[in-house]
Formats: structure tokens, C-alpha cells, sequence
């Protein structure tokens, strides 16, 4: 399909290109900022995650096995007024395996979120995150609005149910899913 017949198309009104080659009726302004509104968030979320994640690994204090700024020293000092001491508990037991596991969870969710492959996982897993952080580490904190933890939990739940639709991997799946069928059983 050519430039021109997606703009205009047969049979009624301006087309627009969305994320990364489909056609959607419509047009203007409005109707591609609702498109791409998620853009920004998926963005932030992905950086914010892969930052967090990398982090982690390059700090070997986040490793050790006690002391300032390790996650052993952290959680131990969030068991009492955590809300599941028993995640603590859990995470206790080794906490440098649990460490890696949240490194490599958190940069997984955030390239996720920032190519758009498998949005809805990586939102899910991006959330999952969040909610464990809010239960345990950030649980303590004097105003509930206070926590990011509980803030990131929101922010991930529109990725969640959105998906992707635009500018990631998922998109460009769907059309060559799209184009395949056509070629099998025709327009």
C-alpha cells in the first residue's frame, strides 16, 4: 500500500499513519496526541527502570553482605514496620541472589517498556516490582503520597491495560501479523 492510499484511502476520509506503518481512520492533532499518549510515561518508566536496575549492579555496597547502603542492611531495617514481613523474610534469606533478581527484573521490565515487546508483561512485571517495594522498603512512610513506590504502582497500571500501540515492537508485530494474513486469505 502506498503513501497516498494510506492518507486518503478509498472510501472515506484522511487516514493516519500511527507508531510504526498501520492505518488509522481520523486525523488532526487530538487524535494522534490520544494515540501516542502513553509515549512519555513508557518512556520514563523504561529509563527510570533500567537506571534503578544498572544501579544496583554497579554498586557493589548493594551486594554486601551488611552495611550502609546494602539491600541486606535495608531490609533489615524495614522488616518491623513493613506490611509483608514475610517478603522480607523471604528476601533474607539470600540477599544477594535476591539483589541480582531485582537488577535484572527491573532492566528487563524497563527495555521491555522502552521497545514496547511484550508491553503488557513488562507492565505487569513493572508493577509486580512496585507493589513489593511499597509493601516492604517504602511501606513505613508517614503519608502514603509520600511513597514513589505507590506512585510507580499507579503509573504502570495504563501501560498495563493499554499495551504498546505505538512506536514499539508489539506494533510492528501486529502489522506483519496483519500483512501475513492478508497474503494467506487475501484482502
Amino acid at each position: 500500500m502506498s503513501l497516498a492510499e494510506r492518507m486518503g484511502g478509498e472510501g472515506g476520509g484522511p487516514k493516519a499513519i500511527d507508531g510504526f506503518g498501520g492505518t488509522s481512520s481520523g486525523g488532526g492533532i487530538r487524535t494522534t496526541a490520544g494515540r501516542h499518549a502513553l509515549l512519555p510515561l513508557r518512556i520514563f518508566l523504561g529509563i527510570t527502570f533500567v537506571y534503578a536496575g544498572l544501579n544496583k549492579l554497579a554498586d557493589s555496597a548493594f551486594f554486601a553482605d551488611g552495611g550502609n547502603g546494602s539491600l541486606a542492611s535495608t531490609l533489615e531495617g524495614a522488616h518491623r514496620t513493613a506490611a509483608a514481613p514475610w517478603l522480607i523474610d523471604l528476601a533474607l534469606n539470600s540477599p544477594q541472589g535476591f539483589g541480582y533478581a531485582i537488577a535484572a527484573g527491573e532492566i528487563a521490565v524497563g527495555a521491555g517498556t522502552l521497545l514496547g515487546l511484550w508491553a503488557r508483561l513488562a507492565a505487569f512485571g513493572g508493577g509486580l516490582l512496585s507493589l513489593i517495594y511499597w509493601l516492604t522498603v517504602s511501606w513505613q512512610t508517614e503519608h502514603y503520597y509520600y511513597s514513589s513506590d505507590l506512585v510507580l504502582l499507579m503509573a504502570w497500571l495504563p501501560l498495563l491495560l493499554s499495551g504498546a500501540p505505538s512506536y514499539s515492537l508489539d506494533a510492528v508485530l501486529v502489522v506483519r501479523q496483519r500483512r501475513r494474513g492478508q497474503q494467506i486469505f487475501g484482502p
